[in-house]
């Protein structure tokens, strides 16, 4: 009924940009937060940006000044422009939305893409 669906993921050089983009369809009454996870190997996920409908936002520490999220209500999009990539920010992301469907408008479910991979080299 619902699909989140990632894509700009890639390999980069330490230093470089990316820009990820997320697109939510189906039959979606309305979207809250939005936001990006990333979890690299052996570790557990973390909160890498988040932003509500009202496009408040909120980081992690170490991607402060380097990250920007934003979204496009109209197209039921979020992105995630990275800039000054280092290598530890190789992981998989994880888009994340908060979404009432048509089916159920009264109830929020957390629904995940995919994921995309980015990869930064040194």
């Amino acid at each position: 009924q619902v699909q989140v669906v990632e894509s700009g993921g890639g390999l980069v050089q330490a230093g470089g940009s990316l820009r990820l983009s997320c697109a939510a369809s189906g039959r979606i009454f309305s979207i809250n937060d939005m936001g990006w996870y990333r979890q690299a190997p052996g570790k557990q996920r973390e909160l890498v940006a988040q932003i509500t409908s009202g496009g408040s936002t909120n980081y992690a520490d170490s991607v402060k000044g380097r990250f920007t999220i934003s979204r496009d209500n109209a197209k039921n999009t979020v992105y995630l422009q990275m800039n000054s990539l280092k290598p530890e920010d190789t992981a998989v992301y994880y888009c994340n939305a908060v979404i009432r469907t048509l089916r159920d408008p009264y109830y929020s479910t957390d629904y995940w893409g995919q994921g995309t991979q980015v990869t930064v080299s040194s």
